[in-house]
């Protein structure tokens, strides 16, 4: 084990640094800006430096960061170790911040001293706390791993390691956590309507006396309310579509409403986002209405899948391999100690978007974090050790006693879906809420697309193989089915037979090896005894791509990854044949097991123990989902193969796609997939029955047109815009008609605003293209967000720009390209003022920047929709007499939802520039009313730029040529 770091971070030089200059304290005291190459061969001759984000702050020197263990001083790590669940944007200047201090305009090196002493300040102020007995207890592991931390606290804390008999009880955090009680089922909740005048009271209560007045916000809430209305009938739910303008204050003006209906009603409302960044925002907000952090926590819970949070039993596995090794890595020692710190502190264990810092995987390694969450659909419920404990099922039962609950489109698809298959003798985990609101309700039909579709993919048979099998002879911990179910097997041998046909039956899906010789690789394994005979599932693989390979179209504009199922070639039939017979082989004994557990649970309430009996209701439900659902899918999509060519009025659109699959470089997964080609059918169908009252709310639900006139909107126009809207959000599938509301921005657009397209950068040249970024980013002083329509275009213009922009003082960041979440990249640009950010879709619909930190938008290209067959066949059903409107539709969203990121506040100001000569004046109706739209040259955009932003210019900027 390596010996611990004695050396003080005061004794170490200071650096902060771009991918250009560096600012460098030397240990004698002298504050030096120099190149980065010069900074990178200084730091050879000087001691491991104080820092923030080390790996970052090495590579913008070109440098190559070393393993773990690190040598350096990061300020990161001490800000975690002592407040692990606080938010920091991981800058001088966003540290600064969270510690409370007013960092300069521009930070030097000699500004990590002043961080360091204030954690320095905060470290002693811990020594009696309750904290302090935590970070003594892990200071063993971290001092015998090296960690350069460890001497500097344990200096403050005055801890002794080695008086610790048993180190690794530290980590075992699962034995400190709470344990939740299962409380009386929450009666139904009541149907008292909220009246708009008590929306509207409760909204001036949550504002507050002193807050933004927002024209149109009070009126928004009250047309919510009729969301909220008793229903006529079953299956006939109140439905509300509220289109409200960027600034109305739909949030606040949604919450309102919803909060005095559980009130009254003693009832949840689950309001439902897109994004992880929306359903962080919406938690933020709730700190208005309810400011006692115990009385949100009772009332407010934030709810994801399972594959979002920490598993305890994945961390235990993790710690005790690293405590049965007689030389444990000393990486993993400080990344499972940095994992513990925060699980222990953590409210609601949430890996993914929480408050975990979105940095942590790439300042203590990515394993640290591979595998802690169950991606794999391997929770065992109510048989495992530390049921008790889970995060997951805290933020169940929380949730079944909250009044407002924060979800994500996909979850609430998913328990609706699998609630309206639900059987009565097996009941769901949780009860279905009665109340809907969807915001970034546009965004609806493709969150239902994902939910609904299924894929017969290499990826998905293989592991659903290992959910069966287990992990067969790797090190993996997948305890496969019958490790699941041995217990009961032991006290039920009417469970033995099916359990041992299910397990023969899976050989049949792809062997372990099988991604090697789908890709045709020469080195790839062979299969084991089991899987000697022919493998009809690697066969039908095989077959798919020899299909793709002979139908692909490798044209300009055309998707050459997939093509259609139709008509299917013989080869492909002859391969479905023997998978057919093969996965019906395996339904039939999964079925029969199901139905002899659900035996079980008819025996009388005495003969079972509540916990036995909790886990296996949760065993058929992961039956029934994890390999039922799914292999009674693929049997229906097989039938498909051997059936009659699709037509024009099929309700499912079946094709044929390759994907790369992650950690995998050049290797690619082959599967057929089925997509409804109306997805919004499916939602319907699923929610119509829980559901009491559907909000379903977004800046641009509509393509919206200027109506104005000589006498007003045209009635006509109005009218198309929102039938087209409700096609395409799928309200026409419900009985009762929608509730329609329209909430204007307050914002002056023309006064506030510019909208210009470049007219002379060359579409297909990429120097060209970086070359403008750089010029109007320059322009612009920072504050710039730059959208792409394509990643690989993104990364070359990054590779292009970065380094003449931070030479200008400029950092640029960018996803796809910089190791952290979107979230944390958010931050980042929202705090530093003069910083530029790339990005794709995500950057174009999720950002919310208000201020100076965003004042430039620059749009790549027309943002076109993807060409692909599922594009195709959806503008022929949703738009069979003009496609190209329906194309036209969906990019004047877009362009809509990238301009709206411009201006959040009554006082911002902003331009957008897209740098496409070929956009149609038919698109520019996406932008807002008044907003004067001009066609100019790159000259002249850079000179509007620097004329209208109210940032001044801090360099001197090259003139574009002409």
């Amino acid at each position: 084990m390596p010996t611990p770091s004695r050396a003080s971070p005061y004794d170490a030089p200071a650096l902060i640094s771009t991918r250009a200059r560096a600012s460098v304290l030397t240990p004698d005291g002298e504050i030096l800006s120099l190149a980065a190459q010069e900074a990178a061969s200084l730091l050879a001759t000087l001691p491991a430096p104080l820092l923030i984000h080390g790996p970052a702050t090495i590579r913008r020197l070109g440098l190559t960061p070393p393993g773990q263990v690190v040598p350096w001083f990061d300020l990161l790590e001490l800000f975690l170790f002592l407040f692990p669940t606080r938010a920091v944007v991981p800058t001088p200047r966003g540290m600064g911040l969270a510690l409370g201090l007013t960092p300069p305009e521009h930070c030097e090196a000699d500004f990590l001293l002043l961080l360091l002493d204030k954690l320095r300040q905060a470290l002693d102020s811990m020594v009696t706390s309750r904290d302090a007995d935590t970070l003594r207890a892990l200071l063993p592991l971290l001092s015998r791993a090296g960690w350069a931390w460890a001497g500097f606290i344990e200096e403050s804390l005055e801890a002794h390691p080695s008086q610790n008999r048993h180190p690794y009880e530290a980590l075992r955090v699962w034995r400190r956590l709470p344990r939740w009680e299962e409380m009386a089922q929450r009666p139904p909740p009541g149907s008292r309507p909220v009246a708009p005048a008590e929306a509207r009271a409760r909204l001036t209560r949550i504002l507050g006396e002193d807050a933004e007045t927002r024209p149109g916000q009070a009126d928004y809430a009250s047309a919510v309310t009729q969301a909220l209305a008793p229903r006529e009938g079953a299956g006939i739910p109140e439905i509300v579509l509220a289109e409200a303008g960027t600034g109305t204050g739909k949030t606040l003006g949604y919450i309102a409403p919803a909060s005095v209906w559980a009130e009254q009603n003693d009832g949840p409302v689950w309001v439902s986002t897109y994004t992880r960044h929306l359903q962080r925002q919406i938690e933020q907000e709730l700190r208005r209405l309810y400011p006692d952090d115990a009385e949100r926590r009772d009332a407010v819970v934030l709810r994801k899948g399972r594959e979002n949070y920490l598993c305890l039993l994945n961390m235990e596995d993790a710690v005790n391999t690293l405590a049965s090794r007689p030389s444990p890595s000393p990486a993993a020692l400080i990344g499972l100690s940095m994992l513990a710190r925060w699980a222990e502190a953590t409210e609601d264990g949430d890996l993914m978007g929480g408050d975990l810092p979105g940095w942590f995987g790439d300042i203590f390694g990515g394993g640290v974090l591979f595998g802690m969450a169950d991606r794999r659909g391997e929770c065992i419920h109510g048989a495992c050790p530390h049921y008790q404990t889970c995060f997951v099922e805290h933020s169940i039962r929380r949730a079944r006693g909250a009044r407002l609950v924060i979800a994500n489109h996909a979850l609430v698809l998913s328990q609706a879906s699998w609630s309206s298959l639900a059987r009565d003798d097996v009941p769901d985990e949780d009860q279905l809420p009665t109340r809907y609101f969807f915001d970034e309700g546009h965004h609806l039909p493709e969150a239902a697309d994902s939910a609904f579709s299924l894929a017969l993919s290499g990826l998905e048979a293989a592991e659903l193989r290992r959910w069966l099998l287990g992990a067969e002879g790797s090190r993996s911990r997948a305890r496969g089915l019958r490790r699941r179910l041995e217990d009961l097997v032991a006290t039920s041998p009417v469970l033995d037979a099916p359990l041992e046909a299910i397990l023969g039956a899976a050989h049949a899906l792809p062997a372990p090896g099988w991604l090697g010789r789908l890709n045709g690789e020469d080195n790839a394994p062979q299969p084991s005894v089991p899987d000697l005979i022919a493998n009809p599932s690697e066969q039908f693989f095989q077959a798919l791509r020899a299909q793709l390979e002979a139908r692909r179209i490798g044209t300009q504009g055309q998707d050459s990854s997939e093509c259609g199922l139709h008509p299917a070639g013989e080869a492909l039939r002859e391969a479905t044949g023997p998978l057919d017979t093969a996965l019906r082989r395996l339904l039939t004994p999964l079925q029969t097991l199901v139905e002899r557990l659900k035996s079980l649970l008819s025996e009388p309430d005495d003969a079972l123990e509540a916990a036995q009996r909790l886990r296996i209701e949760a065993m058929i439900r992961s039956l029934r989902r994890r390999a039922i659902a799914r292999v009674e899918g693929w049997i229906a999509m097989l039938d498909t193969v051997l059936g009659e060519e699709d037509t024009p009025d099929s309700a499912f659109i079946d094709l044929i796609r390759t994907e790369y699959v992650s950690g995998r470089q050049g290797e690619t997964d082959i599967g057929l997939h089925r997509h409804w080609r109306d997805p919004t059918i499916p939602f319907a169908s699923v929610m119509q029955g829980p559901a009491h009252g559907l909000l379903i709310t977004s800046a641009t639900l509509r393509d919206q047109t200027p109506f104005s006139g000589p006498n007003g909107p045209d009635p006509r126009q109005v009218e198309q815009s929102w039938h087209a809207a409700e096609t395409r959000l799928g309200t026409p599938h419900f009985i009762k008609p929608p509730f329609r509301a329209s909430l204007l921005s307050p914002f002056d657009y023309a006064h506030q605003t510019r909208a210009l397209i470049v007219t002379d950068v060359p579409q297909n040249d990429l120097d060209a293209l970086a070359g403008a970024y750089r010029l109007l980013f320059l322009a612009s002083q920072g504050g710039a967000l730059g959208l792409f329509t394509a990643i690989s275009r993104l990364r070359a213009v990054h590779q292009r720009i970065a380094a003449p922009l931070e030479e200008a003082g400029l950092p640029l960041y960018a996803q796809h390209v910089d190791t952290m979440d979107n979230a944390t990249l958010v931050d980042i640009f929202r705090t530093e003022l003069h910083s530029c950010l790339l990005g794709t879709d995500a950057m174009r619909d999720g950002v919310d920047v208000p201020g100076q930190a965003l004042r430039l938008v620059v749009f790549e290209r027309t943002p076109w929709p993807r060409p692909d067959i599922l594009h195709r066949e959806r503008r022929k059903a949703l738009s069979p007499d003009d496609p190209r409107d329906y194309d036209d539709r969906l990019t004047r969203m877009r362009l809509r939802q990238a301009f709206g990121r411009l201006i959040r506040k009554g006082d911002d100001r902003g331009i957008f520039v897209i740098l496409d000569r070929r956009m149609p004046s038919r698109l520019l109706s996406a932008f807002p009313d008044g907003v004067a739209v001009e066609r100019v040259s790159l000259a002249e955009a850079v000179r509007q730029i620097g004329g209208f932003l109210p940032i001044a210019p801090a360099t001197s900027l090259p003139e574009p040529q002409e």
